[in-house]
C-alpha cells in the first residue's frame, strides 16, 4: 500500500458530490498540484478500514497456524514417549503419518502467506482506483493539469512549495465520498 502512485491528468468525469459546480479561473490556478501520500493514507478513513481488515486477517491466519503447530508438537511429543514402545511397522507407519502432518503445516503457512498477499494486492488496486477516480474529477473541477504525490519512503518528487500541497483538500473529499458509500 505504501507504494500508490497517484499521476492524474484531465479525462471527463463527474466530480464527487462536494465539488464545486463552477468551472475553476484557470489562470490563477497551478497545472500542477501535488498530495502527500503519506499523510493521505495515514488519514483516509477507506485506507483505515483496509488497513484493520488486513492486520485482523493475517492475525487470525496466524493464531490458526499457531494452534495447529502446537497440536503437532504435541503430537511429536506424544510419539517421541512412546516410541520405545512402538513395533518397527507401527514406528514407521506414525514417522511417515507426522512427516505428512508437519509437510500439511508447511503447505498451509505458505498458501496463507499467499492468500494474505493477494488480498492485499487486491485491496492496493481498489484503493488506488479509489484515490484516482475521485481525482480524476478534482482535477477537472480544480482546472489543474496533473497531481503528483510525494511520500518520504518514495520520494519521486523532493520538494513541491507547500501553496501547491492540496492533501487536505483531498482528505476531506475523498473522506466524505467514502462516509457516503458506507
Amino acid at each position: 500500500m505504501k507504494y500508490l502512485i497517484i499521476a492524474c491528468l484531465i479525462v471527463s468525469g463527474a466530480f464527487a458530490a462536494n465539488a464545486q459546480a463552477a468551472k475553476p479561473d484557470t489562470a490563477h490556478v497551478p497545472a500542477i498540484v501535488f498530495v502527500n501520500q503519506d499523510t493521505l493514507l495515514n488519514n483516509y478513513d477507506y485506507f483505515k478500514a483496509v488497513k484493520v481488515k488486513m492486520q485482523n486477517l493475517a492475525q487470525k491466519a496466524q493464531d490458526e497456524i499457531t494452534a495447529k503447530g502446537q497440536a503437532f508438537q504435541k503430537e511429536v511429543a506424544a510419539y517421541q514417549k512412546s516410541v520405545n514402545l512402538l513395533k518397527p511397522a507401527q514406528k514407521a507407519a506414525k514417522e511417515k503419518k507426522l512427516a505428512a502432518e508437519q509437510q500439511q503445516l508447511q503447505n498451509m503457512q505458505q498458501n496463507t502467506g499467499k492468500q494474505l498477499q493477494d488480498i492485499e494486492s487486491s485491496e492496493n488496486a481498489t484503493l488506488y482506483d479509489k484515490i484516482a477516480a475521485f481525482l480524476k474529477g478534482y482535477c477537472k473541477a480544480k482546472g489543474y493539469k496533473i497531481i503528483l504525490t510525494y511520500s518520504k519512503t518514495n520520494p519521486s518528487m523532493l520538494y513541491g512549495d507547500g501553496s501547491l500541497d492540496i492533501t487536505k483538500d483531498v482528505l476531506v473529499g475523498l473522506n466524505a465520498e467514502y462516509k457516503a458509500g458506507k
